[in-house]
């Protein structure tokens, strides 16, 4: 039976084994980078029909990275808000240089 997690605390080192391959995690950080850099396309442009194509962006190419690379089912499924919100602050270390000791914490080799 899977491990249930009752915060976010608890699941951020399970959301970071879940993205143990770089390849892995690449695909995230696009797929990221183009939702921040779309959602702001369209404030800024008033391009408002943009927001709803975010969701695609996002997981299209996250869930490339499991069903592809990782061969796992997303956490996603499971857990939909940590889920967003761990790709953020794991796309946001990695821009800050900081996800590597979170990844060593969590185990994954890196």
């Amino acid at each position: 039976m899977a491990k249930t997690y009752a915060t976010f605390a608890e699941f951020w080192p399970f959301y970071l084994r879940e993205h143990s391959k770089p390849r892995t995690r690449a695909l995230h950080y696009f797929g990221t980078t183009l939702v921040v850099l779309l959602a702001l396309g369209a404030l800024m442009s008033g391009t408002y029909w943009l927001l709803a194509i975010l969701p695609v962006a996002g997981y299209f190419f996250a869930w490339i990275a499991h069903f592809k690379v990782e061969k796992n089912r997303p956490a996603t499924f499971t857990y939909p808000l940590w889920s967003l919100g761990a790709d953020f602050k794991m796309w946001w270390l990695w821009l800050t240089g900081r996800l590597k000791p979170e990844l060593t914490k969590a185990g994954v080799d890196v």
